[in-house]
């Protein structure tokens, strides 16, 4: 999940970079929606691991 983070931003960069700032904008909420996203279920599993080793 954080490869799509990580994918969008690069989007955005080149989009800002080649002057298409609604693209860029676009893509980069993308990216900081996936990335929340994925640090979320980062932290589920977490939890889930821990209480599952007590």
């Amino acid at each position: 999940m954080l490869n799509w983070a990580i994918l969008f931003l690069i989007v955005a960069l080149v989009a800002a970079v080649l002057g298409f700032g609604g693209i860029a904008g676009t893509a980069i909420g993308i990216a900081k929606i996936i990335f929340v996203v994925a640090i979320i279920l980062f932290l589920i599993s977490a939890v889930m691991h821990l209480m599952r080793r007590a």
